[in-house]
């Protein structure tokens, strides 16, 4: 899929995700999660330099959290369903993909700040 692996974090450095892969490519970008069964908990994409994401052949809805350069997220979409399309979002620098629940469960909204390690 895609690499390098990291880790996501809030600020207070509670985990997001164990394994965050990054997709930085074009290719790595426009495939993200198509194709997979699913996306299992406490694992996480992050699409760089992205500012909105499609679910087109997609088979399971997920979370997605659109942050600017220093982390601080945007605009939360939560339990984006299959074939359908997020608005997209100004000032966007990626966009993290999660399992859907994960941005409620973890309290995780507009301002809330997220980092990889």
């Amino acid at each position: 899929m895609a690499s390098p692996v990291h880790r996501l974090e809030t600020a207070d450095g509670t985990v997001v995700a164990d394994r965050c892969l990054v997709a930085a490519t074009f290719l790595s970008r426009l495939r993200g999660l198509m194709w997979r069964r699913e996306l299992p908990s406490g694992d996480g994409l992050c699409l760089q330099d992205c500012g909105s994401i499609h679910m087109f052949f997609m088979r399971f809805p997920i979370d997605v959290a659109f942050v600017n350069a220093e982390g601080r997220v945007l605009h939360a979409c939560h339990t984006i369903r299959p074939w359908r399309i997020s608005r997209h979002v100004f000032g966007s620098k990626a966009a993290l993909e999660l399992p859907a629940g994960t941005l409620r469960r973890l309290g995780i909204d507009r301002g809330s700040l997220l980092k990889l390690v």
